[in-house]
């Protein structure tokens, strides 16, 4: 499955797949066959940065 191209779109799904289903953003990625940082930067780009100690991205303070 190709990830959404849209950051907002890419956040929703990449947030319900950490709640329901991965432990971390790097297992998410490595299942996904797709790297970490770009996930980051693609969603950084709305405004939101990943937090470890919640498991899913968070807007930025």
């Amino acid at each position: 499955m190709a990830l959404p191209k849209d950051p907002f779109m890419l956040l929703s799904y990449i947030n319900t797949q950490l709640r329901d289903n991965f432990s971390s953003l790097s297992e998410l990625a490595a299942s996904l066959g797709e790297d970490e940082d770009a996930i980051k930067e693609a969603i950084g780009a709305a405004g939101y940065v990943y937090n470890d100690n919640l498991n899913r991205f968070v807007t930025k303070e």
